[in-house]
């Protein structure tokens, strides 16, 4: 084996069960052998050297190329026994924080997000085929975290929870207008103008996203309460009463986040309310994580409160509530992960067997960092005037039974006359 690889893995995996098979078919343990055992093969020299030198790119690399392959367990139990082992500190720790140091150096450069790149990067992920994603995801195509009230409800159930809780904080009225920044597949901005009698803009840079968003309002017949458009933020015009975003700001950038903030304040109506949902990291500033970068989602970064909360302040918008929901993520992407597996053979047809792998290493390595490191996700509620709300939150759990109500056959308004 590599040398610097050996040395690597002994320094790293101090406790577990860690079996690697080199290159050269001479088989390595490490760990303590307690746990759950992990038996990786790596299948040539380059693929040994590449993963000594940058782990956390060259691990999954290597994965989607069939240049490492799994004897026993999977990419999520090898991502868990590395985490595990990173929390219990280490000597190899602080190297793979010094590369990681590099990146922060650059991390503004690799988040310059102007308009004509953003919608490329949005290109590169969510124009992907929408078979893929309905492969793995929820009957409404909900593509963000979802709310787990109990983990005994289905992924369905969760991302219905998830949606009432974003619409109780937002203290929406009939005939509001209401923008969506982000609005995906068209879930959210349905959901609005189908439970609220509001007017709703949802805007992606998604053309695979738009038009599925269109159709879906047609055969609702919401095309006259819901609509939605191929347009960057920055090129919008208000006002909206009510501003919704989830799961776009982890594409921001953090160079764009005061842009960000200005802008809604400039589209939001004096009694204005905005809610927005994203990933965050609880440990401060950080980079994104290479693989995911570079094959995920470029442009992207997760951000901590302390990056979030400055610019939101310097645009003079109010901070009203802000809630963090720890868990829901893990349990959201245990449920695609297992989804897709149990489709995987049809992503492959979809795409191919790199693809496959790499989706596979993408949803395993992302549920272990919101199950063993240190990612949340954040919902902010944001006003402009501080009395626009009501003075306590119990207008969010009236709201949001009522919504969870069964057997509505009327929209919220006309039930709550």
């Amino acid at each position: 084996m590599n040398r610097l690889l050996a040395n690597l893995a002994a320094r790293l995996v101090r406790t577990g069960n860690l079996t690697i098979t080199d290159a050269d078919g001479a088989v390595h343990n490490f760990g303590d052998g307690s746990g759950e055992p992990v038996h990786v093969v790596i299948h040539s020299r380059r693929a040994e050297r590449a993963i000594a030198f940058d782990p956390m790119l060259a691990v999954p690399e290597a994965y989607m190329d069939g240049a490492l392959d799994f004897e026993k367990g999977d990419p999520l139990a090898l991502v868990k026994l590395t985490y595990e082992n990173i929390e219990a500190g280490g000597g190899e720790v602080l190297a793979m924080k010094l590369g990681e140091g590099l990146r922060f150096l650059f991390r503004r450069l690799h988040q310059f997000n102007p308009a004509r790149r953003s919608r490329r990067n949005v290109q590169r992920h969510y124009d992907l085929s929408g078979e893929l994603y309905r492969l793995f995801l929820d009957e409404d195509m909900q593509y963000s975290c979802a709310y787990f009230p109990t983990l005994d409800i289905s992924l369905e159930e969760a991302q219905r929870a998830k949606k009432r809780h974003i619409a109780a904080k937002l203290a929406l009225g009939p005939g509001q207008r209401v923008l969506d920044i982000g609005s995906g597949w068209g879930g959210m901005g349905l959901y609005l103008a189908r439970q609220f009698d509001v007017d709703v803009l949802g805007v992606t840079l998604s053309q695979e996203q738009h038009t599925v968003s269109q159709e879906r309002a047609r055969k609702e017949a919401l095309a006259g309460k819901a609509r939605f458009e191929i347009a960057d933020y920055r090129a919008l015009s208000g006002p909206f009463n009510r501003i919704v975003s989830v799961g776009m700001f982890e594409h921001v950038g953090i160079n764009h986040y005061r842009t960000f903030f200005d802008k809604c304040a400039q589209l939001m109506s004096d009694d204005g309310v905005m809610l927005l949902h994203t990933i965050g990291r609880t440990s401060g500033p950080s980079v994104t994580n290479a693989f995911i970068r570079k094959y995920i989602f470029p442009g992207g970064y997760i951000p901590s409160l302390s990056e979030i909360l400055p610019a939101i302040e310097k645009s003079g918008l109010i901070v009203t509530d802000v809630e963090v929901l720890r868990l829901h993520y893990a349990e959201t992407l245990k449920n695609w992960r297992e989804r897709f597996m149990a489709n995987r053979d049809k992503a492959v047809e979809i795409y191919d067997e790199r693809f496959a792998r790499m989706w596979e290493f993408y949803l395993a390595g992302s549920e272990a960092s919101f199950r063993w490191q240190d990612m949340v996700n954040f919902q902010i509620q944001i006003a402009k005037k501080r009395d626009t709300l009501p003075l306590t939150r119990d207008y969010m759990g009236e709201t949001e039974k009522r919504l969870a109500a069964p057997a509505r056959a009327k929209t919220f308004t006309d039930a709550a006359e």
